[in-house]
């Protein structure tokens, strides 16, 4: 599949698929040296601290709900309020409403300029990258909301990330899920592949491969249903499409129903946990 990156650089991209654990994976790809160039966009939202126009207020608006959501999933499922980290922070958000919950809570962020504002605006603590990390004593809670897909080092990332996960600890890693509604509707034209700031496109199966690669179980899948609305408002405007907002809540809406029956909802939060 050949997809246009329509947040930032308008370059296409192609995207491949492997045959063995059914992993999509964008490529070629930037590498790690000249991918900062792709996020550093005023489209790119969640790396800006600025409301540019309705659909930057609708993101933060679901995104002060979606922060409370999150915290509770974890809350529910964790027997105290421990050491938390958040890989991926963005500008920090997530870590300060757990902080303030009385989680130990730290973030990691490889962009500058979002790690920039995570210290000096939202000022939580933060881990400049893994050898840092690799000091740290372990943690009871690991989160990666949406930021596995980014990752390129990923199977070194996982393991370096596991190793500082406590035993029971728990590990919440929330993807696009390519097998949804919204994203057979749209094709290459579906938000979610984010081409070339989403290196890989995971679906349940690609998931539980790397889980069990990893010697990792998934203990729960859990939707993220306002995904579904953002990242079909997204994609019609990528489409051309007139009406956005009304096509946007009619495309999630259905994408949400169908998903009812598979769980193939356009996002999916995995829970794991070391076997």
């Amino acid at each position: 599949m050949v997809v246009k990156d329509h947040a930032i650089s308008k370059e296409s991209f192609i995207i491949c698929a492997c045959k063995n654990c059914q992993l999509w994976f964008t490529n070629p790809r930037p590498d790690e040296k000249n991918i900062a160039k792709y996020y550093n966009g005023e489209n790119y939202i969640s790396h800006q601290n600025k409301n540019k126009g309705i659909t930057d207020f609708i993101y933060r608006t679901v995104r002060k709900y979606t922060l409370r959501q999150k915290l509770s999933q974890i809350n529910s499922r964790s027997k105290h309020k421990g050491k938390l980290l958040d890989y991926g922070c963005g500008l920090g958000n997530f870590v300060k409403v757990c902080q303030e919950n009385g989680w130990k809570a730290y973030g990691m962020e490889p962009n500058e300029q979002a790690a920039q504002i995570a210290k000096n605006q939202t000022k939580i603590n933060l881990i400049k990258d893994l050898t840092a990390l690799e000091t740290e004593k372990k943690f009871d809670v690991i989160t990666l909301f949406h930021v596995l897909e980014h990752i390129h080092q990923l199977n070194k990332t996982v393991k370096v990330l596991l190793s500082k996960l406590k035993k029971r600890g728990l590990l919440f890693i929330a993807v696009p899920n390519r097998e949804s509604q919204d994203a057979a509707y749209f094709k290459e034209n579906w938000a979610a592949l984010d081409v070339p700031r989403h290196l890989y496109h995971f679906n349940e199966t690609s998931m539980k491969y790397l889980a069990e690669k990893n010697d990792c179980r998934i203990t729960e899948i859990l939707p993220m249903t306002f995904d579904s609305y953002y990242v079909s408002l997204l994609s019609h405007q990528y489409s051309g499409s007139d009406n956005n907002y009304l096509k946007a809540l009619k495309s999630g809406y259905l994408s949400n129903k169908a998903a009812k029956k598979n769980n193939n909802y356009s996002s999916l939060l995995f829970i794991i946990k070391k076997k």
